[in-house]
């Protein structure tokens, strides 16, 4: 079996160390920090996914990278993380408001793992304050702010640091898997597919308005938002089926496997100029909002190779949901499959057009180095790999957000006008077919319960604006998101 990573280079050995061992120096890190030169870092919001941050910060204690500070809003988090952390012996300062911590001149860098809707705010807020900033995806809740964070890319350059939490794009593995599919040693490619089989459970669905938990500040949580009535069960983490906070699973799950689709394609430094979406959300009566299945038709144009991505959130109707469920594509459940006129690759491995596997073996671990990087590069003083720039975050979150408007203007449409809309499209029509054969074995006849099916939305790439028919409410959503006094969208 041939087992493929990267040549090793001097951007391979930054990426495997912090400080790549003694066979490579980094020189001497200018910005002021602690007494002992480390990094001072503070992690803002770790309910979940920042939790890892925390990790990953304390296993770098040795390597120059200290936590001095957490933020948090809701105070049962915070007194909990701060407890483990005492059992460390490691003490840090404690924050509810990160306007609060970005002032404080002992912090040099902040990673944010807040919802979606305040990674904007929080992350502008944090460079016009003068902090390195590690951004979740998506790095963006909307398409506007998104081109705000790569205007203040170009101010910062020289000066600080701002990536985006796309890890993929710090595994050897899968830069070793770009390498081979751009080598045309499976010929050219024909599609990018990223998919995404995760069981979503519903939400529940409330009487009336809901109080936040007592250990909330739910002031400082809505943060650009009003502080309107909160209609979910769960405050915790149904947010992201909430249009107003979240983004849907092709915007929580799905920047992940869109940031591949589209590196596969070369990263194109455009969006694409047409995007189609169908899908709803079936199964049960929520409060959810977004789809929780969802395809996602992208076109670059002038023959480029398209994307297409598969979203479903339901399991068998016979299945368990801790077992998890059947749908999978080529053996894979979550991940990318990229197609090329004589085979293709799956995820880790690589097959012939027989779907035969053709002995090519990816090391993907899916970039446990990618904070590492981040921090790498504050000691550089620049990026230490262009794969690590906020434009990857940006145009992987804005392939998500241009699905979901599409998705949002669409109409209820039979399965046989769909399957016309697809004529010519012969990767779609299968994938259509079999998208409603998984709702069929849902009890899901979606001929009476129909998919929402959006036109062909034109969208300009130079001014991020939709353009034609439909630019009217397509535009008044992509521009809908408003911000309340005090947690505007700084400036850089």
């Amino acid at each position: 079996m041939k087992t493929t990573t990267n040549n090793i280079n001097r951007r391979t050995l930054l990426r495997s160390s912090l400080y790549a061992g003694t066979a490579l120096a980094l020189p001497t890190w200018s910005r002021a920090a602690g007494a002992n030169g480390d990094i001072r870092v503070a992690v803002i919001g770790f309910k979940s996914r920042g939790a890892g941050h925390i990790n990953t910060i304390l296993g770098l204690q040795n390597e120059g990278v200290r936590l001095v500070a957490l933020c948090d809003v809701d105070s049962d988090v915070m007194d909990k993380q701060v407890e483990k952390l005492a059992k460390k012996d490691i003490k840090v300062k404690t924050y509810s408001d990160y306007r609060k911590l970005i002032e404080d001149p002992e912090i040099d860098a902040v990673t944010i793992a807040t919802p979606n809707h305040t990674h904007t705010v929080i992350t502008l807020a944090a460079l016009a304050a003068g902090k390195h900033v590690f951004a979740e995806k998506p790095v963006c809740h909307n398409i506007p702010e998104g081109v705000k964070l790569l205007e203040a890319a170009k101010k910062i350059e020289g000066k600080l640091i701002l990536v985006h939490g796309q890890q993929r794009r710090s595994d050897l593995g899968w830069a070793a898997a770009m390498e081979y599919v751009k080598s045309g040693a499976l010929g050219k490619t024909t599609l990018s597919r990223g998919v995404n089989y995760k069981a979503r459970k519903s939400i529940g669905k409330v009487s009336g308005p809901q109080d936040a938990p007592s250990t909330v500040n739910y002031d400082l949580w809505a943060g650009p938002r009003e502080t309107t009535p909160i209609m979910r069960e769960q405050f915790h983490y149904d947010w992201h089926w909430q249009w107003a906070y979240g983004n849907g699973d092709i915007g929580n799950q799905g920047p992940h496997q869109l940031d591949v689709a589209r590196w596969a394609l070369g990263s194109p430094d455009k969006l694409p100029l047409k995007v189609m979406s169908l899908g709803n959300r079936w199964g049960y009566d929520d409060d959810g909002e977004t789809a929780n299945n969802q395809l996602a038709f992208y076109d670059y144009g002038d023959g480029k190779t398209p994307i297409l991505f598969d979203n479903r959130g339901l399991p068998r109707a016979d299945m368990n949901w801790q077992k998890g469920f059947e749908p999978a594509y080529k053996g894979i459940r979550i991940g990318n499959i990229i197609h090329c006129e004589g085979g293709y690759v799956a995820e880790s491995k690589a097959y012939d057009a027989e779907g035969k596997f053709n002995d090519q073996k990816f090391e993907i671990r899916d970039g446990p180095n990618h904070m590492k990087n981040f921090f790498a590069s504050i000691k550089e003083g620049k990026l230490i790999d262009p794969n690590l720039h906020v434009s990857h975050g940006f145009h992987c979150a804005a392939l998500a957000h241009m699905a979901n408007i599409a998705y949002r203007i669409g109409k209820k449409t039979s399965t046989g006008e769909i399957k016309e809309r697809l004529q010519g499209d012969k990767a779609g029509q299968e994938t259509f077919d079999d998208f409603v054969a998984n709702l069929a074995a849902n009890q899901i006849n979606a001929d009476t319960d129909q998919a929402l099916l959006s036109p062909w939305l034109t969208f300009n790439p130079d001014t991020y604006k939709f353009e034609g028919e439909f630019a009217e409410e397509a535009n008044k959503i992509n521009e809908g998101d408003v911000y309340r006094k005090g947690f505007e969208l700084a400036e850089v």
